[in-house]
């Protein structure tokens, strides 16, 4: 199998490139412990990931807040409806603002807190103050409570100064043992704060004062010190809503902070492990994953999830599924990711787009599982990746069929890369998963394999063609001692590169979107055939024509077809 004949490999490529924190210990460690007599699904689990270091970061903190033109036009406007209406509100923006501000980072989602009324009733005050000064009022939209999106209360948004507001009233809130989803009150601005998941985000800034508040006496601390922490136990705060542990785990990552020895301890019990399973629902889980696959910092997030021994509970596989896995199977999950997400930073972020990048990493991180599969209810064998995306994160089945795509082009990417980088005459290419090819010139006979291929993944082949190169070769023997090098980030690159630019100069960059010159009718009729089930293989010696003379004519390919098909009908 490609993935144990690479493992090894990839432990020793943990530590090069662009001097980051290994996610695993150095070769010289690897050596300690004796890779060689280990298999390398044991050899990872025996290893300890580097993410969640002791020592926390130090993290530059503004302060005060410096309001952007477009940010004191808003909250002037608010001040004025206060003073019209003689109102004693007190207008708070919440959580994530406050907190990017201090950070010194550009933030435009502004969550308005009240004190006394509902965002809705503001909305109208605003709206009111507005007509009665001859300006056009805005419509609002309300966003009614919705706890499977995380919307526990309702929502009024309105567009001031073309900005999209928030405005929602402080809440306290009492959790039921069964659900996440709890009941809601209002509360003063301190229980708001202590309700949030995480002390960094329990900030407010005070409009009515231009002050910042931190009501936990933490919040301003923990964000200097580069520390994930719970206002409240963290046990209980994840009991009462597990959601918060992996919105913990995001913005750790996210932020790179340490995460607080009680928290990782509250997240990795089994009370926690079961409430996460039980109480969320698995939409949210995979919206979770999601954004930290999006970020900054996926391999850091997932190396998380690993530490805190949730990646069954997040990635739960199906119960009946072959092979078994085997112990550390996670960290080699994450070894992959590791190793895809450096081989992207080094070939560069920019030649896929966000969405090639987050189906590439996925693509990485479930590599292990290429191979496995599960029974559905007629039998059939299913990937478990197709579980994992469509029943575990409930993600698109896009998503699913793209991955599961991904692996399967990238299979035949190996086979196809040492002809296309070699310089020698590729007459005599043979491949697995094709074996019916015209007899024609080398590069002509590349080019129908190579244009095949791109026809079926279409504008996923340069992602799975970089996620060959963490598989190729696939020759290698259990037993060989992998030395640095041999998992040698440039060398993949240069392999990337070559394959890449060898595909353009074919001119098949874009090959899927070339139409067949003639439609299965004229196949037909030409060979006169009565039924359509013939032509199917005509239809594939059409594309392989059309692939190995670029520049062709239909009425050249219909006389090639006439003469093939005489010349069979002699033999026969």
């Amino acid at each position: 199998m490609i993935i144990a004949l690479n493992a090894q490999r990839l432990l020793a490529f943990q530590t090069q490139c662009f001097k980051l924190q290994p996610l695993l210990p150095p070769i010289q460690t690897l050596r300690s412990i004796r890779v060689q007599s280990l298999s390398p699904h044991k050899a990872l689990s025996s290893l300890h990931c580097r993410a969640m270091s002791t020592f926390g970061p130090s993290v530059q903190v503004k302060e005060k807040i410096d309001l952007t033109e477009k940010e004191k036009q808003i909250f002037d406007r608010l001040l004025e409806v206060l003073r019209y209406f003689n109102l004693k509100t007190q207008l708070r923006v919440a959580g994530g603002w406050v907190r990017d501000k201090l950070l010194g980072k550009d933030c435009y989602d502004i969550d308005i807190a009240l004190d006394d009324m509902l965002g809705r009733e503001f909305c109208e005050k605003v709206n009111e103050y507005l007509s009665c000064k001859g300006e056009e009022t805005q419509g609002v939209g309300v966003i009614q409570c919705n706890p499977d999106q995380s919307k526990h209360l309702e929502t009024a948004r309105m567009r001031l100064f073309d900005v999209w507001i928030d405005f929602v009233n402080l809440r306290s809130e009492d959790y039921s043992e069964s659900s996440r989803i709890p009941r809601m009150r209002f509360g003063t601005a301190e229980e708001d704060a202590y309700r949030r998941d995480l002390t960094i985000n329990s900030l407010f800034y005070n409009i009515n004062t231009s002050s910042v508040e931190d009501f936990t006496g933490r919040g301003i601390a923990d964000l200097k010190s580069g520390k994930i922490v719970t206002p409240l136990p963290a046990k209980e705060t994840f009991l009462d809503d597990p959601l918060r542990v992996l919105r913990a785990i995001r913005f750790g990552a996210r932020f790179e902070f340490m995460l607080d020895e009680e928290l990782k301890e509250a997240a990795a019990c089994d009370e926690v492990k079961a409430a996460i399973a039980d109480k969320i629902s698995r939409e949210r889980i995979g919206h979770e994953i999601n954004l930290m696959i999006s970020g900054k910092q996926p391999v850091k997030a997932v190396s998380y999830i690993c530490d805190l021994q949730l990646f069954s509970v997040v990635f739960s596989l199906p119960p009946d599924f072959e092979p078994a896995t085997s112990e550390g199977f996670d960290r080699l999950c994450i070894a992959y990711m590791d190793a895809a997400w450096n081989l992207l930073r080094l070939a560069g972020t920019s030649t896929f787009s966000d969405d090639e990048r987050r189906l590439y990493l996925y693509a990485a991180l479930f590599l292990p599982f290429m191979e496995t599969v599960y029974p559905d209810k007629k039998g059939n064998k299913i990937p478990v990746v197709n579980h994992i995306f469509r029943c575990s994160l409930k993600l698109k089945v896009s998503d699913a069929e793209t991955v599961i795509h991904i692996h399967s082009a990238s299979q035949k990417f190996i086979t196809l890369i040492p002809f296309i980088t070699s310089n020698e005459d590729n007459q005599n290419v043979e491949v697995d998963w094709k074996r019916e090819i015209l007899e024609v010139s080398g590069t002509s006979r590349m080019r129908i394999l190579a244009g095949l291929l791109l026809r079926q993944i279409k504008g996923f082949w340069r992602v799975a063609l970089l996620v060959s190169t963490l598989l190729y070769p696939r020759n290698m023997e259990r037993s060989q001692d992998f030395s640095d090098n041999q998992f040698n980030l440039d060398d993949r690159r240069e392999t990337f590169m070559t394959v890449e630019t060898a595909i353009i100069k074919l001119g098949l960059e874009k090959i899927w979107e070339v139409r067949p010159m003639i439609n299965g009718r004229d196949i037909m009729s030409v060979l006169q055939l009565k039924t359509g089930g013939p032509a199917v293989k005509e239809w594939d010696k059409l594309l392989q024509w059309q692939l190995a003379h670029p520049s062709g004519t239909a009425e050249e390919f219909l006389d090639w077809m006439r003469q093939s098909h005489s010349k069979r009908a002699k033999t026969e």
